[in-house]
């Protein structure tokens, strides 16, 4: 490496490090934009000033550069990408290619300017933006601290702890590496620290992928500090200095991790108040039945059938990038009205069900070939080439770690993961430079001109403009529509008579919810959240409008249809609600919900002869559900249908326990009817109600019944 490339390369690299240390560290102290909208533009602005960096500074330098095989990987990823904006979704497919870009321009950097001086900046910089991450899961987990919007404590400043959580076991070997090379002796015992409170933060979490991958890769951790010993600077340490730091990681572990939680979330959880008992207990729950019949990982497996059964339906072509959270509908259950998530959790089923077996499934397969090459590589480096193997099989612990945890979560989706990711993958390919030379598919030069130098500057100029222009549009579609879901929730606990403000609050709720929908149309998770509140607030109009807006961009959501068919109804649009009826059937055309909606809409649409008929078919096939079972006790009322009406409860005892109450109650006023008159069954009814009604709401059950039948219910 010369003087000259040395000086070239190490600002991009000071920025690469601040980009590394900021994305885990910063976070948004508020809902109002989302926690990895932020880690995002951080990445992406942090790697395009880099590169601008890179290209500014070689102007005037026509040195080779370096390509490396694995380069190859985001780009054609991103192609593909680009390609599927055609056929697929149009707007995911491009997040999608702005993603892969981004990641491909940060591995081809770092191949081109880390160096063994340079990369203990960049590394520093990625332990320094570990600890302070954790310093916040401390705070969080130990006091309560409620700065960053949390999902479930402790997350960090990433608002789910298991990202967090995935981040830092990820980082771990790189935080060893350090340490093991530190020559400073006064620093040994801080640093040794830190390591210990980034495991202490980790175990907080509990998040059991990451806890699992720590235990796998701690004897790699042990067995590659054993092996390369000369290589590493621990060996010239004082044997104080070594029983210190490895008194203080042990004992950091063990005190820090048995002081208990002061956050009642953490105590509410009920699976241990300190990080030992909660790493303890969390990964011991994976030996538990019931987790995989009703846990998270049930959960995830009904994602994982589903991805599965989206890989068989499209084997070679995918359903295009990014578009899983938009077909996954298409092959749930028949009994699921909503996605279950929007990743999949499974990076590699994601990819396959995405990018097809042809370039998902060659992607996956280059690189874990070239995975396994280069800790093939490793093992057998000799000489002077050894130096590179201690950061090398560390790097790719970091890999394998990612690895793990990419079965049960999307961390190549996240902005700090991602990231860190494809940095252990430059590490990789910068030290194939240094100890692989020359070969047709790793290491090549790239002839580099002046002209070329003026290109990629302008180019990176305008990738900087593009990333400004989506980062203020990403801001203010988050921004608008958190402030409406939060105008919302306050609107719920008051009423138009009782709040003076309460109609310019809707007013800008509803302005928000415009301005949201026009800076991103395609923002499912936080649009859909309004329809619900302006549905209950009976404001039809409104909640319609959103669905119309949503089906556009989601159109195989079930429950997206319903509301629409529902909304359209209570309109009196019996056209349009049947339309959208259409759009149920065509998904789910064999789903209980599918049939109850048809009843719904005929029984509004006043034709409550068919929806009695359809009914009692329902009934008599045993295919029906509770808003069927609502629908005909409704039905039957009012068209003195009483037969109907009685049979309604009766399968509402059977299938619904928790409501036995209600239902005796309701029987009681059906066998009380005049028509009806069966006394002793109206009688056998209220009492049966009466009995089971909790003590405290007794007297009101009393007070509904009819006089006549009071006297009866002791």
């Amino acid at each position: 490496m010369t003087a000259q490339h040395t000086t070239c390369s190490s600002l991009p690299v000071a920025v690469l490090s601040l980009t590394m240390f900021l994305v885990p560290a910063v976070g948004v102290p508020s809902e109002l934009v989302l926690q990895d909208t932020l880690k995002s533009a951080i990445v992406a602005f942090g790697v395009l000033i880099a590169a601008l960096v890179f290209f500014w500074q070689k102007r005037n330098n026509s040195e080779p550069l370096l390509w490396h095989g694995m380069v190859w990987l985001p780009i054609v990823l991103m192609l593909y990408a680009l390609g599927s904006m055609v056929w697929s979704h149009t707007y995911l497919a491009g997040v999608e290619a702005i993603r892969w870009f981004l990641l491909g321009l940060l591995m081809w950097l770092g191949l081109n300017t880390l160096t063994r001086e340079n990369l203990p900046t960049v590394l520093w910089g990625v332990h320094a933006g570990a600890v302070v991450a954790s310093i916040w899961v401390g705070l969080q987990f130990w006091f309560g601290l409620g700065w960053f919007p949390q999902g479930a404590f402790p997350a960090s400043t990433f608002v789910n702890r298991n990202f967090y959580a995935e981040y830092a076991v990820c980082v771990l070997p790189f935080s060893v590496w350090l340490l093991a090379n530190h020559r400073n002796s006064r620093l040994l015992g801080p640093m040794a620290l830190s390591l210990a409170f980034n495991i202490v933060a980790l175990m907080m979490t509990g998040t059991r992928s990451a806890l699992v991958a720590l235990v796998l890769i701690s004897p790699i951790l042990v067995f590659v500090l054993i092996r390369y010993r000369q290589q590493f600077a621990f060996l010239l340490w004082s044997r104080a200095n070594q029983l210190l730091v490895l008194i203080t990681v042990l004992a950091g572990v063990a005190l820090m991790g048995s002081v208990p939680s002061d956050n009642p979330q953490i105590v509410r959880e009920g699976v241990g108040t300190t990080a030992l008992e909660r790493s303890f207990v969390r990964t011991s729950s994976l030996a538990t039945p019931k987790e995989y019949t009703e846990g998270s990982f049930s959960v995830r497996s009904a994602m994982w059938k589903s991805t599965a059964r989206m890989m068989i339906a499209n084997p070679w072509s995918g359903v295009g990038a990014g578009a899983w959270e938009v077909q996954i509908p298409l092959h749930q259950r028949d009994d699921t009205m909503l996605e279950t998530d929007y990743y999949a959790h499974n990076e590699f089923l994601q990819l396959l069900s995405e990018y097809g077996a042809v370039v998902g499934g060659l992607t996956l397969a280059v690189l874990m070939a070239y995975l396994l090459h280069s800790a093939g590589t490793t093992w057998r480096l000799q000489g002077s080439d050894r130096s590179e193997a201690p950061l090398r099989a560390l790097t790719l612990t970091s890999l394998l770690a990612m690895l793990l945890v990419s079965n049960a979560g999307f961390p190549w989706h996240l902005a700090a993961t991602g990231a860190l990711f494809v940095l252990g993958l430059a590490i990789l390919a910068a030290s194939d430079g240094r100890v692989c030379g020359q070969s047709t598919f790793f290491i090549s030069k790239l002839n580099w001109r002046h002209v070329h130098s003026a290109a990629a500057t302008i180019v990176a100029t305008c990738a900087l403009s593009l990333a400004s222009y989506l980062t203020w549009r990403a801001t203010l579609a988050e921004y608008k529509l958190v402030h409406a879901i939060q105008i919302a929730n306050r609107l719920k606990i008051s009423q138009p008579g009782t709040d003076p403000l309460w109609n310019s609050r809707k007013s800008d709720m509803l302005q928000s919810i415009r301005d949201g929908v026009a800076a991103n149309p395609h923002y499912r998770k936080l649009t859909a959240e309004l329809a619900e509140p302006l549905s209950a607030g009976e404001d039809w109009n409104h909640a319609v409008w959103i669905l119309e807006s949503l089906v556009v961009s989601r159109p195989n959501v079930t429950a997206l249809w319903s509301g629409l068919a529902l909304g359209n109804s209570q309109l009196g649009r019996h056209d349009q609600a049947n339309s959208a009826l259409l759009h149920l059937q065509r998904l789910k055309p064999d789903a209980v919900a599918t049939r109850a909606m048809e009843i719904i809409l005929l029984s509004r649409a006043g034709h409550t002869t068919q929806a009695t008929h359809k009914l009692t078919d329902s009934f008599n096939q045993g295919t029906f559900n509770y808003d069927m079972v609502q629908l005909a006790y409704a039905v039957g009322y009012q068209t003195q249908n009483w037969e109907l009406a009685i049979r309604s409860q009766h399968l509402r005892l059977a299938n619904w326990p928790q409501h036995a109450a209600d239902a005796y109650f309701r029987l009681g006023k059906l066998y009380a009817e005049p028509q009806v008159n069966a006394s002793s069954k109206a009688i056998s009814a209220f009492r049966s109600g009466f009995h089971i009604v909790p003590s405290e709401e007794m007297e009101n059950y009393r007070s509904q019944v009819p006089l006549a039948y009071q006297a009866h219910l002791e």
